[in-house]
């Protein structure tokens, strides 16, 4: 739940006139349902997560301008009538963790951490974060702090599972270890907290997930780990934060960008694909682009727009280059807006929406 002082990366500058956005692409996993029963250990020896796939391994939070990760992370997804499970496996060749009371500050050690939007709108989100002492941060925000969100952290998963599984020794500087893994079975009943969708979901669904690995530059000191500090300034050199769907800036906060997840009711292996739509992909990121506009417009004069000319240098279009077609009011007195592009299919119009919380949802008409 931290913030971040990021590189202002304005979604303004992107120009999505006749070209694609050189945004980061959302990473895609199905997620399998599993009929047998899982023993939460930490290990995930069952067959079924040995035929459930790997995701991608994690890549640096700003996407591939970033040096790959020094150690690979890599998860796994399964889910069953009663659980929405995880397993992620960690290479450290220096186990270390010192937290070990609920709902402390976790990423101060390094750590392991699941975002879950499960309606995609950016709004009642759930965070977890675990170190190798399996101690555990559970939260819910109700929006991302842009945008004003709260961290319920008296809020926790009630029913949570996890397991942590060290292939080595923790907290003993005097050898090299190989990693850790971590497994965790949530309940579906936990997720339904500012939900606008079904739990467990229908057959094809997709919900807006990511994963973090929180990992600190270290070094021994009298035989113990010690986190590296500037020389100049004596404070900690920065962690680095590795991700399974980049973020393009060091904030985990911008659920827009998170991976999708869509969940099927098989497990045959050759079932890999994700179906994502360009076309949605587009409106969420055009709306989003809006959003950022219509903030920095409301700081500068303490109202919103009822206008992209006065938001935006450039108009906004399709990568093919078609034109789109945008609603947007400010009310009342600008202290409000609503963006909507709508998108025709068929015989059916369905408006996307987006508001001054950037709350997003769609609705046919």
């Amino acid at each position: 739940m931290r913030l971040f002082l990021c590189a202002l990366l304005s979604l303004m500058a992107l120009r999505l006139f006749g070209q694609k956005p050189t945004l980061p692409e959302p990473k895609g996993y199905v997620c399998h349902q599993t009929l047998s029963p899982l023993k939460i250990d930490g290990q995930a020896l069952e067959s079924d997560w040995q035929q459930a796939p790997f995701s991608d391994f994690f890549i640096d939070i700003e996407g591939d301008r970033k040096p790959r990760p020094a150690f690979d992370t890599r998860v796994k997804m399964l889910w069953d009538s009663s659980y929405l499970y995880f397993y992620a496996e960690m290479e450290e060749p220096h186990l270390w963790a010192k937290i070990t009371r609920r709902d402390a500050v976790i990423f101060y050690d390094n750590d392991f951490e699941i975002f879950i939007d499960p309606d995609g709108d950016t709004h009642n989100y759930h965070e977890f974060e675990v170190n190798a002492l399996n101690t555990v941060w559970d939260l819910l925000l109700t929006r991302p702090y842009r945008d004003g969100g709260r961290p319920l952290t008296g809020w926790d998963f009630k029913g949570l599972k996890s397991a942590v599984h060290l292939k080595g020794t923790l907290n003993d500087a005097s050898d090299t270890d190989e990693g850790w893994s971590v497994e965790v079975a949530i309940p579906w009943k936990a997720l339904k907290d500012g939900m606008r969708v079904k739990s467990p979901p229908r057959e094809g669904e997709q919900w807006r997930i990511n994963f973090s690995r929180v990992q600190w530059n270290t070094e021994i000191i009298d035989g113990n780990y010690q986190k590296k500090k500037n020389p100049d300034t004596g404070k900690n050199l920065p962690e680095h934060n590795w991700v399974w769907s980049p973020q393009r800036v060091i904030n985990m906060h911008e659920p827009e960008f998170w991976g999708i997840v869509q969940f099927v009711s098989n497990i045959e292996p050759d079932d890999q694909q994700v179906a994502i739509s360009e076309r949605e992909q587009e409106i969420r990121m055009m709306l989003y682009q809006i959003h950022r506009a219509q903030r920095s417009y409301f700081r500068q004069h303490k109202e919103y727009s009822d206008s992209l000319k006065h938001l935006l240098e450039t108009p906004l279009r399709y990568s093919n280059g078609e034109s789109i077609n945008l609603l947007m009011d400010a009310f009342p007195n600008g202290q409000r807006y609503q963006a909507s592009i709508v998108n025709n299919q068929k015989q059916t119009q369905l408006f996307w929406h987006i508001n001054e919380l950037g709350r997003i949802w769609k609705a046919r008409k």
